[in-house]
């Protein structure tokens, strides 16, 4: 059954995942992938669809999770080392991928990320008026004032617990919290909690942009204004995790955003590498080895003398998924050093499967079963 990446996509905007959609635009016979093929890239670097074969993947991952960290879309050129006729365009990200069987590829790199959410504590005018304008600007509005995995915590009380609703936003972490005060009681209220210099940095109060705003509105576009300006240029972070559905919150805590998931470099064509289950591996005298593709992974294994029949040739593409993969330990050396290899993705396909096996000895332009066109990319 054919993905629907459509469908999967919503999925993961309403559970707050971040991922990047790529998509062919453009494609250079015998390259495998046509143009409007597309697929989804999760943050742990799985892969959901097809753009390509191996070594156009490992590509298309490296620079979606750089489009996840820099939060802007990019457009990837994949061309052969040979270069080729391929039109050039400008401003367009480009990759020589030294393992690639010919043809080229333009694929867009758009990342679909959570959008900032702002919890309010109180039901003041000010309030109101942060819930109306908020969301036409990209942010989620939660009337309920809960600060876990918030992007700023907005209090607007006007008396009440003000000082406990600053004191929890910034143990929770958020990154931004405005009070909507006068400067003699915001002075008043923040005195007593005895804030340190870091944690006083994260509070604004009068919240907003000097802007002379007058009534319940202007003052809401000020704060919206300077919570734009703190995203956009500041680079205030943005918790996963956001939930979708009429601007609303779950419950559940959400935690910190969880690391990148780790890379290596191939020794035998130098591609960045993705490290996970279904990732070709070898063990080198005790140090862990990985490799684009199977073609790579059995040409180091002959050159240091394991061959493709030894115990560790195989380990790494032909892991089950789910299986446990050896972890590089500290003080060990090597060619590469991977501080942490993740958990593997269930349901993601090894290789073999996706591109059936190489010819012996050969790099990835060795690799799988031509297609129509005669391409094995």
């Amino acid at each position: 059954m054919a993905l629907d990446l459509a469908g999967r996509g919503q999925e993961l905007i309403a559970d707050g995942v971040p991922f990047v959609e790529a998509t062919v635009v453009r494609a250079q016979v015998p390259a495998p992938a046509r143009a409007g093929d597309g697929a989804l890239v999760l943050p742990d670097g799985s892969i959901e669809g097809f753009v390509g074969g191996q070594c156009a993947r490992g590509s298309v991952r490296e620079a979606a999770l750089a489009a996840i960290r820099d939060r802007s879309s990019v457009l990837l050129r994949v061309v052969p080392e040979d270069g080729g006729a391929f039109p050039d365009t400008p401003g367009a990200r480009v990759v020589v991928n030294p393992c690639l069987s010919g043809g080229a590829l333009e694929i867009f790199l758009r990342p679909r990320l959570p959008d900032p959410v702002i919890a309010v504590v109180g039901d003041s005018p000010i309030a109101a008026a942060l819930e109306e304008l908020g969301p036409p600007l990209g942010f989620v509005v939660d009337r309920g004032g809960e600060p876990s995995g918030a992007t700023a915590v907005v209090v607007a009380v006007h008396g009440g617990d003000e000082a406990g609703a600053v004191r929890a936003a910034l143990d929770a972490g958020v990154g931004y919290v405005g009070l909507v005060a006068s400067p003699r009681r915001a002075a008043s209220v923040l005195g007593p909690l005895a804030l340190t210099e870091q944690e006083r940095e994260r509070v604004s109060s009068p919240a907003g942009l000097d802007i002379g705003a007058a009534g319940a509105p202007e003052i809401a576009l000020s704060i919206l204004a300077e919570l734009v300006r703190a995203v956009r240029r500041e680079g205030l972070p943005v918790p996963l995790g956001r939930p979708t559905g009429g601007g609303s919150r779950t419950d559940a805590a959400v935690g910190p955003e969880p690391p990148g998931p780790a890379t290596a470099v191939d020794p035998v064509c130098g591609m960045a590498v993705t490290v996970d289950t279904g990732t070709p591996h070898l063990v080198v005298d005790g140090t862990d080895v990985w490799f684009c593709c199977p073609g790579c992974r059995d040409r180091h294994a002959d050159a240091s003398g394991q061959g493709g029949s030894s115990e560790h040739a195989r380990r790494g593409a032909d892991q089950a998924p789910g299986a446990d993969v050896p972890s590089v330990g500290a003080g060990r050396s090597g060619v590469i050093t991977v501080p942490e290899v993740l958990a593997g993705v269930p349901g993601r396909m090894s290789p073999e499967e996706e591109l059936g096996e190489p010819e012996p000895g050969g790099c990835c332009a060795g690799a799988g079963n031509p297609d129509e066109h005669g391409s094995s990319t």
